[in-house]
């Protein structure tokens, strides 16, 4: 089987990091970055700008997109998760590329959390918690929290489009609380927590998915006994079993 050509974009972040070693064995990889990468071929752009970015995608079969704006102000937002975004979809579909792979977020529904029993799950309040209780699952409303939310709910809605309009197999995956430390620091990280690995091994997973996976929604935690959102999906389609769990740093 031959090697598969992978952009990364935002490879220099944590996320792009952890990634860039799940898949430097297996595939080919490059980086689309406004800071320099060094070990990869590296075309140094702002995503803001398609013109500059579209030589960057060419002869390429799966992007890897986690470029985005975490915290900003509007104006940070709109260049980055809005008409970024926006870039990178459009440069792949000219290119001709077989899948993006989008990095969306848990904030795309974590407004849940605001309602009994997400609301006791996430602040730590576990006798108030019943025996068993029914996971948020790629189909139920959106609830985004904070406009970086509402920017990935449009980066949802960007690759359904262009999955449907095009030859794109776009996959989202909705990304728990990775960090640094990989471990979980606070009450809602026990519940919405993803370590390194399991985010790594997702993304390779979505990478080898089969070209029947056309468009999909997948939430991204570890096994965590106080998770809200269902790994199940991706298990049946993906065939994806998360490993490791929040408690264990209890």
């Amino acid at each position: 089987m031959s090697r598969q050509k992978v952009l990364i974009t935002g490879m220099s972040g944590l996320i792009g990091q952890v990634v860039a070693n799940r898949l430097e064995a297996t595939c080919d990889l490059s980086a689309l970055n406004r800071r320099l990468v060094e070990g990869v071929t590296c075309h140094q752009a702002d995503i803001a700008d398609l013109e500059a970015i579209r030589p960057a995608f060419d002869n390429i079969d799966v992007i890897v997109h986690l470029a985005a704006a975490i915290q900003a102000d509007w104006n940070g937002f709109l260049q980055s998760n809005i008409i970024g975004t926006y870039n990178v979809f459009e440069a792949a579909r000219q290119a001709g590329v077989k899948r993006i792979i989008y990095a969306s977020s848990g904030a795309v529904i974590s407004g849940h959390e605001k309602q009994s029993p997400y609301r006791e799950m996430t602040q730590g309040e576990y006798e108030k918690v019943p025996l068993t209780w029914s996971n948020l699952t790629h189909e139920t409303p959106i609830w985004p929290q904070g406009i970086y939310g509402c920017t990935k709910v449009w980066g949802e809605a960007l690759a359904r489009y262009f999955s449907d309009s095009s030859n794109l197999s776009v996959i989202c995956l909705r990304i728990g609380a990775v960090n640094a430390e990989d471990r979980p620091h606070q009450n809602r990280q026990f519940s919405v927590y993803c370590s390194q690995d399991n985010i790594a091994g997702m993304v390779e997973a979505c990478v080898q998915a089969p070209d029947s996976v056309k468009f999909d929604i997948f939430y991204v935690v570890s096994n965590n006994n106080w998770s809200y959102r269902d790994m199940e999906h991706a298990r049946e389609v993906l065939g994806y079993q998360p490993q490791g769990c929040a408690e264990d740093y209890r």
